[in-house]
């Protein structure tokens, strides 16, 4: 199973040490309070060997005598409820938003109706077809720095999910040495997130406005309800923060890898948000293959792995790719930590 995740990475491996260049070079879209600007396709150079230097001497390999652990599934490792449990205290206050992709509908078939190699929910007896209504797909990852514990950054996760699209996120913890430092530089000012589109061209700050292009852009235009309430959606958000308060804010010191991690993940899930927390901790970019509800990358995770289950990390610099969110966390601090 590990060798067949580890040789067909399906999304392009983008650079990612090689960040839009500064927007004091680019011409500003202004519509509204949102901050927008034309993103060039040539990267900061001062920015990019900075990064590149702190990264170009280390080689990464798996811990000493690792393993990747057999999947189990719903199976929470003794001592971690507590955890699983704040994680999920957010799903219940954002009323399940991030779990389902628009468009989601679910029937029940008989046990037949699905072949044993095509996803589907199967509990016990009972088999449910889900299927959902995306809309255009992005050619190139789109790129979002932002970190776990800002609600604001939150809310666009969620669009994310509800759009199934793929994200080449760039975790911009406080405190941290790399990707912050590049958003000011590229926009003007630190604040979060801040997205850039290679398809179009475009980045942009401010949540709602990114919430909004992104519908407009790869859904039917519509905005869940959810997401769609002004201050009580960014209220709600915060609150969602409260169960694991402090967590993916700040930056634990590690080594920069060459190449992005791959994570299969929702926003809605509570492993996989534990395990988004240490990758935003450590700093460590990944592109996310978001898999909610209803998307049609869990038959493609089903068919790759033989088995669906989140998270589910892909480590390019190591050749490491396991499922289960307490031993991810653990080979994650054992790898990247510095």
């Amino acid at each position: 199973m590990a060798g067949m995740l580890a040789n067909s990475v399906l999304l392009p491996q983008p650079s990612i040490f090689l960040p839009v260049s500064s927007s004091r070079s680019s011409r500003s879209i202004r519509k509204t309070p949102l901050v927008m600007v034309k993103a060039s396709s040539k990267p900061s150079d001062s920015v990019s060997a900075s990064t590149k230097s702190k990264s170009s001497d280390a080689v990464f390999t798996a811990p000493p005598g690792f393993k990747p652990p057999e999947p189990k599934r719903f199976a929470v490792k003794p001592g971690k409820l507590l955890d699983v449990l704040g994680a999920a205290i957010g799903v219940l206050l954002r009323l399940g938003t991030g779990v389902f992709v628009s468009g989601y509908s679910a029937s029940f078939v008989s046990k037949d109706a699905i072949p044993a190699d095509q996803y589907a929910l199967r509990i016990g007896g009972i088999t449910v077809k889900e299927t959902s209504k995306l809309g255009p797909r992005p050619e190139k990852p789109i790129e979002i720095y932002e970190f776990e514990g800002c609600p604001f950054c939150r809310k666009v996760r969620e669009m994310v999910t509800v759009l199934d699209l793929d994200i080449l996120y760039f975790p911009c913890p406080r405190g941290s040495p790399n990707f912050r430092p590049m958003v000011n530089q590229m926009g003007g000012k630190q604040q979060f997130p801040y997205m850039v589109d290679p398809n179009t061209g475009v980045s942009m700050y401010e949540s709602d406005g990114i919430i909004k292009y992104l519908s407009e852009k790869y859904g039917d235009g519509t905005v869940p309800l959810s997401l769609s309430l002004g201050p009580l959606t960014a209220i709600t958000a915060a609150f969602a923060t409260l169960g694991r308060l402090g967590k993916g804010n700040l930056y634990t010191p590690a080594k920069l890898p060459p190449k992005p991690l791959v994570f299969w993940a929702y926003e809605g899930s509570p492993f996989c948000k534990l395990v988004r927390e240490v990758l935003v901790e450590l700093e460590l970019p990944h592109i996310q293959r978001s898999c909610a509800r209803g998307s049609p990358k869990r038959q493609e995770l089903l068919m790759k792995a033989g088995h669906f289950q989140v998270p589910c990390l892909e480590d390019p610099n190591t050749g490491v790719n396991m499922f289960e969110s307490a031993e991810i966390i653990e080979y994650l601090k054992q790898t990247y930590a510095a």
